[in-house]
């Protein structure tokens, strides 16, 4: 399994339902998502655009995927919408390791920004993203106990020592229509309970 494998089976829409940590304050958050992925080609113009904007050949990108989000968080205030949004990731593989490379998005997960991070499918079939930012660091591992199920933890530790730690679990939706018509016990057997 490459990166790009890993964003094929993530295609697809998502529901999330996250818990995050908030270390120094020990004090929890919950949180839910709706998410939605595209995997893309290399030649996409998005996987072009974001790969000369971080200076690197396109030609050495093997795709990428397109991610937006709609979601909310516990001790959001009424009116604020700071869990929405979309990126474009560009999966560039190191020569030598097609399962170690970049990944680039033109917007970050800890800071609205471009940046690329590093990524690698650990011995687990896990993606694992480490970003470095000016304020922040984030460590991401992603993994699928399922086909329909995808598991995800994040660390974002910023400069000073402040501290989040998440941790997601997201089940692909289902067509309507069919999720509507199948028995109960095939429908939550497809979603991998």
């Amino acid at each position: 399994m490459d990166a790009m494998d890993f964003f094929r089976r993530s295609a697809g829409k998502w529901r999330s339902q996250r818990t995050t940590h908030h270390l120094p304050f020990r004090r929890a958050e919950m949180g839910e998502s709706a998410i939605s992925v595209e995997a893309i080609d290399p030649d996409r113009p998005q996987v072009v655009e974001i790969c000369q904007f971080h200076n690197i050949d396109p030609d050495r990108a093997t795709g990428g995927a397109i991610v937006t989000w709609e979601g909310t968080m516990q001790w959001d205030r009424e009116g604020e919408d700071n869990h929405s949004g979309s990126t474009v990731f560009a999966i560039v593989p190191d020569a030598e390791d097609p399962k170690r490379g970049k990944m680039l998005r033109e917007r970050g997960y800890a800071e609205i920004m471009p940046v690329a991070g590093r990524y690698e499918i650990d011995d687990e079939r896990g993606l694992i993203l480490i970003t470095e930012y000016e304020t922040m660091s984030a460590i991401e591992r992603f993994w699928f106990p399922d086909d329909n199920v995808r598991m995800r933890t994040s660390t974002v530790t910023r400069f000073g020592g402040f501290s989040t730690a998440s941790f997601c679990t997201e089940t692909r939706s289902l067509d309507e229509e069919k999720a509507a018509t199948m028995p109960a016990i095939e429908y939550y057997s497809a979603l991998g309970w």
